[in-house]
């Protein structure tokens, strides 16, 4: 089974887009989807930016050899970060609709 991280706009959204996050992630593993999801690596919303991106690209570059976008990922400073990584480590991408898997 491969492992998707789960990538997409948090800051600046209501819940930091945990409602999306949870959804998504529940639709792809009931698919049979081994997922990361940055919503769930990290319980507390108190610490700087880059101490989340830190710890979402160690959770996606040791688990992970596929990205799954959520929509609005574009205008996402960390998760455009996290596709261009991604990308250059020859992930498959994919993006997320409705939560189910698209690939790009």
């Amino acid at each position: 089974m491969t492992a998707i991280y789960l990538s997409g706009p948090m800051t600046g959204i209501p819940e930091f887009n945990f409602p999306a996050f949870t959804a998504a992630c529940e639709a792809l593993r009931a698919a049979g989807h081994e997922v990361v999801s940055p919503h769930e690596l990290e319980s507390s919303t108190g610490h700087p930016w880059d101490y989340y991106l830190r710890h979402d690209l160690i959770a996606m570059l040791t688990h992970c050899n596929s990205i799954a976008l959520l929509p609005g990922w574009y205008d996402s400073k960390g998760a455009k970060l996290e596709f261009h990584v991604a990308l250059t480590l020859g992930f498959t991408v994919y993006d997320v609709v409705d939560n189910q898997l698209v690939k790009q």
